[in-house]
């Protein structure tokens, strides 16, 4: 369970779905967006609508339209953080590691903020994922078979999954200890809260993400407000466990400093600004939280963010 705006899982049953459907729903045909009426109206042109229906997640299973003309100011809410467009795969020259990403992804935005903050040098390889370069034949073959960012190459190494690339280069001395740690006690409570969130944290607030904000872009059909209700009951199923478990007797997830297990959750639950949830107004605890995560890891936090922000009209000091 990884990389990708999650949108195959029904909590239910455990299993996988091609989308969310209600008993005696019919699998939705694909139009072209609309705009939404009422609250959910996404803060976005049609432009940007259509831009993002190419980054329909890292699914390589999803059909994929062209980008058309942008305007200036889209352009910028995706492409100001100054990346490097990946082209020609194989041409270019290998360096020590490449690390592949696109800041849509929530795993992405968490890799790149830990690898700044271990201050790694690495190449920065931004893949268009709404211009479909994680689904081309080249992609799978040179960088990452399953067809999903975030992974890396290191040396000739293609390794992808964001857990196994933070413990593989904490083995290799890449990632400082207190971030991920060595000693088996702490990083033992670190491993819990990773493997915990795959499929909670991270399965909740994704899928509530894609049924509210991006599947209508693609479908320009509004969800149930029984869909989303229910959905929203089990992010929140979550968000009380972080704050009434996690948060309940230190100021970070594990203890009492930052770890990637911080980074890692903070980047799942800041995807749902795009949906407008505002996890402060109920959550204090997570409030105070996400406040120590981002002064913990700025500047490489905002930057990380900057999509996010600039798509829920929401900045980091947003007033609730």
């Amino acid at each position: 369970m990884d990389e990708t705006w999650i949108h195959h899982y029904i909590p239910e049953s455990n299993r996988s779905s091609a989308e969310w459907r209600e008993a005696g729903e019919s699998r939705s045909k694909r139009v072209k967006a609309s705009r939404w009426a009422g609250k959910l109206k996404p803060k976005m042109s049609s432009h940007l609508a259509d831009l993002l229906g190419l980054s329909n997640d890292e699914n390589p299973e999803l059909t994929l339209r062209p980008v058309r003309g942008l305007r200036a100011v889209d352009r910028c809410c995706l492409n100001k953080a100054t990346h490097r467009k990946v082209t020609n795969l194989d041409s270019r020259k290998m360096s020590t590691l490449r690390f592949y990403y696109d800041l849509m992804s929530q795993p992405s935005r968490a890799l790149l903020i830990i690898f700044r903050l271990s201050g790694m040098q690495f190449e920065d390889c931004f893949v268009e994922l709404r211009n479909g370069e994680h689904l081309t034949d080249e992609f799978k073959q040179n960088i990452n078979r399953f067809q999903r960012v975030p992974c890396i190459n290191d040396n000739g190494y293609k390794l992808a999954e964001s857990v196994a690339i933070i413990r593989y280069l904490s083995a290799k001395g890449k990632i400082p200890e207190h971030l991920y740690p060595k000693y088996f006690v702490d990083q033992g409570r670190v491993d819990e809260f990773l493997e915990w969130q795959h499929t909670t944290l991270r399965v909740t607030c994704a899928l509530y993400f894609r049924t509210i904000w991006l599947d209508p872009l693609l479908t320009g059909r509004t969800p149930k407000e029984s869909k989303i209700e229910t959905l929203r009951m089990y992010m929140e199923r979550n968000l009380d466990i972080i704050e009434e478990v996690w948060l309940a007797k230190s100021e970070f997830l594990t203890g009492s400093s930052i770890t990637v297990a911080d980074i890692f959750a903070a980047c799942e639950i800041e995807q749902t600004r795009m949906a407008d949830y505002d996890v402060r107004i109920k959550y204090p605890k997570i409030r105070a939280w996400l406040k120590r995560v981002r002064k913990s890891c700025n500047p490489h936090y905002d930057v990380a963010h900057h999509v996010v922000y600039k798509i829920s009209g929401t900045g980091p000091q947003a007033k609730l």
